[in-house]
């Protein structure tokens, strides 16, 4: 055995001995996400990755952005999740003429009791698919960022609690612009990670044509997971050991977004607590109780990149893909942190 990977042993075997996360615990929410994996994998072919990432969002009460062409799944992706979790699921088609009230519900007054009465919304749900966020007005995408930020709506004066879980997950086409409204970095900001579904290949094109050649295989799949079990992992995550160096390594990262040269406005105070949350179920998904600048370097472009806004010249010559190889630049020109392992 190498010196290295005798060193990273010790370093699992102390931090299992200091009770950081027992083994037991942090297993459980593995086996966890690859029950809810393999559930919604018997709809949506070939992205248990994006799948993984889903169930990241839901442990950390974060929101996903999908951003991509129509057809691909995002829909289908989103009801296969709800299902296999068992949670309430509600969809809404972004449009010009969609008002803050359609979201949020209204106060009507009911002449039987004589008396004004809340009729909820679509947001009291717990998982939401935003559909084409992007063709709302300004007006109505900011209804969104109290609930997505606070997991509460507040109207006519009055402060409502949204559902635990609360998942936003919102769409749009990056290729068709005429009649859209950019989501504000404000908002922007308050999502977790910006994902693709991308194109299946040629193989899983086929699988995806035999799976759905007689039925929709969505109408017969069942829960794989439960509220509470969720809320446990979410519970298990936070208290994934994390070392003062690989936390300075993340603040080290947000510090050269702020400073380099092709960004106008760098990853904020929510974007470092967003990558910290979501490297610690990664960490537990990979089978560890600890978080290794490994975790960062896979997560931080799908985290961060939608949150740092490109220079004008930057963004133009790069393209769609501009603020991604600006993050995987800054990961590569930033020095990774050691940790060195003493005996007991």
């Amino acid at each position: 055995m190498s010196s290295s990977n005798l060193s990273n042993l010790l370093c699992l075997l102390n931090r299992y001995a200091e009770g950081v996360i027992p083994i037991s615990s942090y297993n459980t929410v593995r086996e966890l996400a690859d029950r809810v994996r393999s559930n919604v994998g018997k709809v949506i072919v070939g992205k248990d990755e994006l799948i993984d990432k889903l169930f990241i969002a839901l442990v950390t009460a974060g929101h996903v952005l999908l951003d991509d062409v129509p057809g691909t799944g995002k829909t289908l992706l989103a009801k296969s999740l709800a299902k296999s979790v068992d949670c309430s699921f509600k969809r809404v088609q972004f449009t010009p003429d969609l008002l803050p009230s359609d979201l949020s519900g209204i106060y009507y007054f009911n002449q039987k009791v004589s008396d004004f009465e809340f009729r909820p919304g679509p947001l009291f749900t717990h998982i939401l698919l935003a559909d084409e966020i992007n063709r709302a007005t300004p007006r109505t995408q900011s209804s969104l960022l109290e609930c997505m930020e606070e997991r509460q709506i507040s109207i006519d004066g009055v402060t409502h609690p949204l559902e635990n879980p609360f998942l936003v997950i919102a769409t749009q086409n990056p290729l068709e612009q005429q009649g859209t409204f950019p989501l504000p970095e404000a908002q922007l900001d308050r999502f977790l990670f910006k994902l693709s579904m991308g194109y299946p290949s040629a193989d899983e094109s086929v699988q995806i044509l035999k799976r759905f050649k007689e039925e929709t295989p969505l109408e017969q799949l069942k829960a794989a997971a439960t509220i509470p079990e969720l809320l446990d992992a979410r519970e298990i995550a936070a208290k994934v050991y994390i070392s003062d160096d690989v936390l300075k390594y993340i603040v080290d990262l947000a510090e050269r977004t702020r400073k380099d040269d092709s960004i106008a406005m760098g990853v904020s105070p929510r974007g470092c607590q967003a990558l910290l949350k979501a490297v610690q179920v990664q960490a537990v998904l990979e089978g560890r109780n600890f978080v290794t600048p490994d975790d960062i370097k896979y997560l931080a472009p799908y985290t961060w990149a939608h949150r740092i806004l490109l220079k004008g010249t930057t963004r133009i010559r790069g393209g769609a893909g501009a603020s991604e190889a600006v993050i995987d630049r800054i990961l590569q020109e930033t020095s990774v942190p050691t940790e060195e392992v003493v005996s007991p």
